[in-house]
Formats: structure tokens, sequence, C-alpha cells
């Protein structure tokens, strides 16, 4: 068996999936940065990690505590009180541009280049001898049981990312919800990683950034099921005067969020601390999940997020 066969299997869910917690982990400073919003299609939450320690963790998309009772989802955007942006200016100018920059019998990657993105985009995309340029959206591709899934989404332009795990038998479909950045966070308008260059290694299933500012990550696919979706980050340095990572969700309302809640295992506490995610205070914490208990209205498949893993040490085996 091929190599790049081997790397595929493991990647779609052979690993073991992660733990609740990580009992081990180090503390990170968690802070909460949301504001009130009353339109749906604004990322006002913004939940922020940052460690002068941190050179690995782990991010997982796992599906809802309820999705196993949906029996109907929503995904269709919501302009109620959005005063400032509309359906209308937010699909105005012409059509995007669309290339397939890599292929195989079980992954592609596609790209994206739109007239009107919020924020030029001269990152540099490779794959092998193959580069990219002017691209403001990168979407990974899988077949899987006779399937095409699209399970990740990546947005060279400001360093966006989002993540799904396959989706669950009885709905066939999910939605994306939550946002998260990886690398230096700073502020142009809204947060931000200002990226370089993207690699993608389709042998490791491995993403390689290089920060504009200096500094490289590396982005690691790992478990993929109908439950969850496992990346693990390593930076080649501590990023040390800024978050190293960020959240970026929406909340209205309990009934129309993407995320809803947060979780937190503080540094050494026997139990969660478990909190609505617009009066969250902040934690230094090992473990943090951000999701729902109860459905939204909006994109009511959406996965919760776990931050974990976080580790001062070299990447090890996890």
């Amino acid at each position: 068996m091929s190599l790049f066969r081997l790397a595929f299997l493991g990647f779609l869910g052979f690993a073991s999936a992660a733990g609740a917690a990580t009992l081990d982990g180090l503390a990170v400073n968690v802070t909460n940065t949301s504001e009130p919003v009353l339109c749906a299609e604004k990322d006002n939450v913004a939940i922020n990690f940052a460690s002068p320690e941190v050179r690995n963790f782990r991010i997982e998309a796992a599906h809802p505590a309820y999705i196993g009772n949906l029996r109907q989802d929503r995904w269709q955007p919501d302009w109620t009180a959005c005063e400032d942006i509309s359906a209308e200016t937010s699909e105005r100018g012409p059509p995007p541009k669309k290339i397939t920059f890599y292929e195989s019998v079980d992954m592609w990657l596609t790209g994206f280049s739109f007239a009107n993105f919020w924020r030029p985009s001269d990152v540099t995309m490779r794959i092998g001898d193959r580069v990219e340029r002017n691209l403001h959206m990168v979407q990974l591709w899988v077949r899987r049981n006779e399937r095409v899934e699209e399970v990740l989404v990546l947005y060279p332009a400001d360093g966006y990312w989002r993540i799904r795990p396959l989706p669950p038998a009885h709905l066939g479909w999910s939605a994306y919800g939550s946002s998260f950045l990886v690398g230096p966070v700073e502020m142009d308008k809204r947060p931000v990683v200002n990226l370089k260059d993207v690699a993608f290694d389709p042998k490791t299933m491995t993403f390689t950034l290089t920060f504009a500012r200096g500094g490289k990550a590396t982005v690691a696919l790992k478990d993929l099921t109908d439950e969850r979706f496992t990346l693990d980050v390593a930076f080649d340095q501590a990023i040390k005067d800024q978050p190293f990572a960020a959240l970026r969700s929406m909340y209205v309302t309990e009934f129309n969020a993407d995320v809803a809640r947060v979780a937190a295992r503080e540094d050494k506490a026997h139990s969660w601390l478990e909190e609505p995610i617009m009066t969250f205070k902040g934690a230094k914490a090992t473990d943090v999940w951000m999701g729902r208990l109860v459905p939204s209205r909006h994109n009511t498949s959406a996965p919760d997020m776990m931050f974990n893993h976080f580790r001062a040490g070299p990447a090890s085996s996890r």
C-alpha cells in the first residue's frame, strides 16, 4: 500500500479520537473580546488564546451533542437587523474564478478568486512545483463512502479557517459554523493572521504556513470521521507578544447562534467552568470547548469547537 494511501487512511479516522480533557496540558490565557450585535451575519464572538510558551496544540471540530436528534437543518443566511450589510451588498460583483490545483482519487483542492473580497490576497499557495497566487478561498474535498465531502476551508488573505466532520448518515450534510485563526493574531478592521506563503503536502496531509512577520507553523490533518475532525498545530517558535490562535463566531440569542456556551478546564481545577459565551470573563485553562447545548435556527448542525493539548516542547506523537 502506498505511503499516500496509508496517510490518507489515518486522516480518515484510523487514529484514536481525542480525549475529553488533557489533564497534563499547559494552561494558556483565554480572553473574551466578544461584542453584542443584532445581525446574525456578523462575527461578533472572539475568544483569544495566548501564551509565551506554546509551540503545539490541537483544534477539534465535533458534531453537537444533539446531532442524533436533529431531523431538520437550517443554514440559510439571516439578514434580519443587518443595517450596514445585506444579501445584495455581499453578493455584488462578478462570479469568482475557480481552479482545481491538486487532485487525486481520494482528495483534491480547489481555489477561488473573488473580485470583491474585503482584503487583497498576495499569499502564495504551493503544492509541490505548482504555485498559485491571488486565491481568496481554498477548499479541501475528500471522497468517502462513495461520496464527495468538503471538510476544510482556508481564506489565505486574512488567515481564517473552517472545518467540519463528515456529515452524520441520517442528515447527509452538515454546516460550517465558527471560524478560527492560527498564528500571530493582529487587528486590521477585525482580527487577522497575515500569511506570506501556504504549502500543502498531500502525502502527510499537512499545511505549512509562513507568516508575514516571520516564523512558521504546520497544521496537520488528523482524525476525520462522522463524529469529529482534528488538527494538530505546531509552531517553529512560540508567539510571545500576541495571541497564537483565536476563535471567531456569532451569537445573537441562544436560539440564533453558531456558538452559545463555553466550558473551560482551568489550571489544576477538578471540574469544568461552564458559562454563556457572552458573559465569559476569561480563564487560564488547559482545555476550552465552545459550542451549543440546544439547537439554533442558524447553522443548526455546525460543529462544536475544542482547543487543547497545549504544549511548550517539540511536537510528539499523540
